[in-house]
């Protein structure tokens, strides 16, 4: 079949580091046009892709002429932005959240596909722990711990520091939808939810400091934190199983290779070192384990698949829901 004609509407980081690359990386797809305002950002598709049309407004987007759009800005115009291609009988990648809450997310349901962005599922630490897990090399999973921490103790300027409830700003939104989805993922939505959430740094209005505690049907416990705050990152899984255990420190390579300008072409990418292997086992008796390979690729391929209907999306709309109703929960705002 043609490949599909895409319109990415946001050239910020979302855009230019993760939406653009993976795009343009999958063979299945076209990266057809870029809607950005912004004089910078337009010279750097011109330069990067110079087959791509630059557009200062979506209302061409809406005539016709795509089969794909990809909603990357700021979180307050995901809905709107994502209903209006729908409107348009559209399918659409919604970058995470795909709402501020889960009411707006699920009124995007009934119609042309929505496919949340939870490109996390796709980290090699990630997916190294789902393979244990299901392999049965930890045996039962008693806990699960994982952090997305930073030491950030200077503000950022930006939307994503305000406190606005529109702008779902602040770390449980920006760092805690990957956590959160991936224990989902993993155990299934929780039967109940546990937040301590913080703002720790002078000047701050959004939440920079929070912990997130699920306990899932099946008896699993989940241990989430995400901080801005963090002056020692600790590690980034560990989980706990009644026949081992697996602990791994540092973040998923793919992010940094993609800010170098790196694409999922080049020789290397997605791959851990054998360094940074986390180590699997007990207590006195561990040993690395390879990391499974980072796959940011595979996304958008599988999403070819889902419009063509060949396959299932490889995350739903529902996915980003429960995700949401966890983070409202914690927030205090459901009813």
């Amino acid at each position: 079949m043609d490949t599909l004609r895409v319109a990415l509407i946001g050239y910020g980081t979302g855009g230019a580091v993760f939406h653009a690359p993976l795009i343009s990386a999958a063979p299945e797809l076209e990266l057809a046009a870029v809607v950005t305002a912004d004089p910078d950002r337009r010279a750097s598709v011109r330069s990067r892709y110079p087959d791509t049309e630059i557009l200062d407004r979506t209302d061409p987007i809406w005539a016709g002429g795509y089969d794909l759009v990809v909603v990357t800005t700021p979180n307050r115009s995901h809905v709107s932005l994502a209903r209006a291609a729908l409107d348009a009988g559209l399918p659409v990648v919604v970058d995470k959240p795909v709402a501020p809450t889960a009411a707006e997310a699920r009124s995007l349901a009934g119609g042309p596909l929505v496919v949340p962005f939870h490109n996390r599922r796709w980290d090699g630490d990630f997916r190294t722990v789902a393979r244990l897990c299901s392999s049965g090399a930890l045996g039962r999973v008693l806990r699960f711990e994982s952090r997305f921490t930073r030491w950030r103790p200077q503000i950022k300027p930006g939307w994503k520091e305000t406190a606005d409830p529109a702008a779902a700003g602040g770390v449980l939104y920006d760092l805690g939808s990957h956590l959160i989805d991936q224990a989902i993922t993993l155990f299934g939505p929780p039967s109940s939810v546990h937040a301590e959430i913080d703002v720790r740094r002078p000047g701050a209005e959004a939440a920079d400091d929070a912990f997130v505690a699920l306990t899932h049907a099946n008896g699993v416990r989940s241990h989430l934190w995400m901080s801005a705050i963090c002056a020692d990152l600790g590690p980034r899984f560990r989980v706990l199983g009644d026949k081992a255990a697996y602990t791994s420190y540092g973040l998923d390579g793919q992010e940094a290779q993609l800010r170098d300008g790196r694409t999922p072409d080049d020789p290397g990418f997605g791959v851990t070192p054998p360094e940074a292997y986390g180590l699997l086992g007990t207590p006195g008796r561990t040993q690395p384990h390879p990391t499974e390979h980072g796959r940011y690729q595979d996304f958008y391929p599988a999403v070819a698949a889902a419009i063509r209907g060949e396959a299932p999306p490889p995350v739903t709309l529902d996915d980003a829901v429960a995700g949401l109703e966890v983070i409202e929960t914690a927030l205090g705002r459901t009813r």
